[in-house]
Parts: structure tokens; sequence; C-alpha cells
């Protein structure tokens, strides 16, 4: 079952961001990954919640975010990101 990892993120540095996500792709497609959304223009249909930057990303299951997420390459990158920005990250099973 497919997996979703949404993202919402308030970028600081954003030189040192860009760097982030020039490294982080390949990470995401090593583990399956696919973006089917990176940073485009987010319109509130209801509730108070904006974000400053959203990312969706699918991967072919939970498992395989979680090793995404968990390895080896990215895990230098998320101390990028987490030093270049502040982040929510939750991950969603599909249906």
């Amino acid at each position: 079952m497919a997996a979703y990892v949404l993202v919402d993120i308030d970028i600081h540095d954003p030189a040192g961001y860009e760097e982030y996500k020039r490294v982080a792709s390949p990470t995401v497609h090593q583990y399956g990954g696919r973006y089917l959304a990176r940073g485009g223009r987010t319109e509130v249909l209801e509730g108070s919640r904006v974000p400053a930057r959203t990312v969706i990303l699918e991967f072919p299951s939970a498992e395989a975010a979680r090793a995404w997420w968990d390895s080896p390459e990215y895990r230098p990158l998320r101390a990028i990101r987490q030093r270049t920005a502040e982040t929510s990250m939750i991950l969603v099973e599909g249906a």
C-alpha cells in the first residue's frame, strides 16, 4: 500500500535549503519515492493552517518511507534540513 510523507517547511536559510534540496532528491528516488508536490502554490480552502512550503512524497509503502527517513544516506541530509528550516513531517498510509 502506498504511503505519503507530508511536509510543511518554513525556511530560514534559503541558500542552505537549496543545497539540501539538491542532495536530498536522489535519496528519495533511491528508496522508491517520488515527489508529488514540491513547493508549489498553496491555497487554504478551509481552516487556519497556512503552510510556508509544502512537499508531498509518495513511497511504495510506509516501510519504504521510514527506511528512507532513517537511512544512512538521508540522516546527514536531515540534519541540513533541520539546520536550515523548521519542519513538520507526517507519514500517512494510502487507502
